[in-house]
């Protein structure tokens, strides 16, 4: 097995985080355009909503499909080709333009617009200072985390108590945790950067777009519980 050769001096180890770090935000934003174009043209077809919220069974369907394809990118990733790699990543923002499509449903157009504005502009000082920090987030990264299970279980348990009082609280704890592992998750893939080449270089990218992908969608529609007006 060959080796990874890892840079051994300073300028050459900027250009090769830059280099990482532009493919990880250009595939990001790639997703979250088409995520963004999928949900928008699926809101506007009365067809495609019948469709899609009319069958409980297609709608969790598709959710169970996301979570799935995830986990087996996350697992898997070693094994695949990039090219694969990146067709599973691409169809899993088109899986998330279709269940996301209800929030152009939910909301006004105008609190939709907004919210993504506010949630870029704090995803982008966050992410700023996760990559130029000196202090390591490692143990700041493990308290998001947890707090990350704690959200989703009292998501869980809401689902059935229906509280707003707990409902608000979630909110306010999502926005803090993901606010929190924006910053986290850029520094570990600043310090990735320099640890794999060619191939494995191109999977860690696409790798690291779905992770500050779901930092940013899961940012916004938290912010969006606050900011967004309801139809």
């Amino acid at each position: 097995m060959r080796e990874t050769q890892i840079p051994s001096n300073g300028v050459e180890t900027q250009n090769v985080v830059a280099t990482f770090m532009t493919k990880v935000y250009s595939w990001m934003t790639l997703a979250l355009f088409i995520t963004g174009f999928i949900a928008m043209y699926v809101a506007s077809s009365e067809q495609l909503i019948n469709i899609i919220f009319g069958s409980k069974f297609l709608f969790y369907g598709l959710i169970i499909a996301e979570f799935g394809l995830v986990w087996y990118l996350s697992a898997r990733v070693a094994t695949l080709s990039f090219t694969t790699a990146l067709t599973m990543f691409i169809i899993y923002s088109i899986l998330s333009g279709l269940t996301l499509s209800c929030v152009f449903l939910l909301y006004t157009s105008s609190s939709i617009a907004s919210t993504f504005f506010i949630t870029g502009g704090t995803f982008a000082i966050m992410s700023l200072a996760g990559f130029f920090t000196k202090k390591d987030l490692s143990g700041f990264g493990s308290i998001m985390m947890m707090g990350l299970i704690g959200v989703i279980i009292a998501t869980l348990v809401n689902y059935f108590l229906n509280s707003s009082t707990l409902n608000y609280i979630i909110s306010f704890v999502g926005v803090m945790v993901f606010v929190g592992l924006t910053a986290y998750d850029t520094q570990k893939l600043k310090n990735i950067a320099v640890q794999v080449e060619g191939e494995q270089a191109k999977k860690a990218s696409i790798m690291g777009a779905l992770t500050l992908y779901l930092d940013f969608v899961n940012l916004f529609l938290y912010l969006l519980r606050f900011l967004g007006n309801r139809r």
